[in-house]
């Protein structure tokens, strides 16, 4: 019986997080001020795109559903440098373009997630993801 308790605790501790998250640099082409990214996210899933900027630039977002076996629930938030997951741009609220007076300069995270139907069920959404700084 130990055994089998000391298994179950050991796989508990070796077993990775139930949440999957991705993360990618976003580099703008010499010359531009913009790009867009695109993906796909399923379930519980979560991406963040990091790109850094200066306080007192405009960072402009605009996602776009771009194939779905759901129905396309896709949002962003923004998260400003230094942040612990809370946002100061929330897409489920306020809609799926955004443009925002960066207030400090660093690194923003742009995540891309999935709520309601499609993240319950495990659906998958394609998307694109519009980004630019001025």
């Amino acid at each position: 019986m130990r055994l089998l308790a000391f298994i179950l605790a050991a796989s508990f501790l070796l077993a990775g997080p139930a949440v999957s998250q991705m993360t990618a640099d976003v580099k703008f082409a010499s010359g531009n001020y913009g790009t867009m990214v695109s993906g796909t996210i399923t379930g519980d899933e979560y991406f963040d795109y990091t790109l850094g900027a200066k306080g007192g630039q405009q960072m402009f977002v605009e996602l776009t559903v771009a194939g779905t076996n759901g129905s396309g629930t896709v949002y962003f938030n923004i998260l400003p440098p230094g942040s612990d997951g809370v946002a100061i741009y929330n897409s489920s609220i306020n809609g799926n373009s955004a443009t925002i007076d960066l207030p400090h300069s660093g690194d923003y995270k742009i995540r891309v997630y999935l709520m309601g139907n499609d993240r319950d069920a495990g659906k998958t959404v394609g998307y694109n993801v519009d980004l630019s700084i001025q």
